[in-house]
């Protein structure tokens, strides 16, 4: 089942170009990160799921580009911008090969399975 978004045509004519163009800098830019690298982890400092993501693909043996914007006090539109892109909620953001795969635990469920390994394939 697709995930709801609001339809464009619902959406008046006036602000459509402010929805579209806010805070698409960091978008970008991690659209960027993500064609250029393998594996990218999207995090904030002072939450400690990033680092463990980090540390899993580490131990894992796995390479990554890590890319963190701000921490629980500042930065938080921008990161909102990255939450409306994707639809994850929560930090970490975990790409593999251009496909979001979700935090640092369904990371570890995939190193756990040999999932992340086919994948890297």
């Amino acid at each position: 089942m697709p995930r709801a978004i609001l339809d464009e045509s619902n959406i008046h004519p006036t602000i459509r170009d402010k929805i579209a163009n806010h805070e698409q800098a960091i978008v970008r830019e991690v659209q960027s990160a993500v064609a250029q690298h393998a594996v990218v982890v999207v995090g904030m400092s002072m939450n400690p799921f990033p680092k463990k993501a980090r540390k899993a693909l580490d131990a894992a043996g796995v390479a990554h580009q890590y890319l963190e914007y701000g921490n629980y006090f500042n930065t938080w539109r921008q990161r909102n911008a990255l939450k409306l892109w994707t639809g994850w909620p929560t930090m970490p953001m975990v790409f593999v090969k251009g496909t979001l795969v979700g935090g640092a635990n369904d990371l570890a469920s995939l190193i756990d399975s040999g999932e992340l390994k086919k994948m890297l394939a």
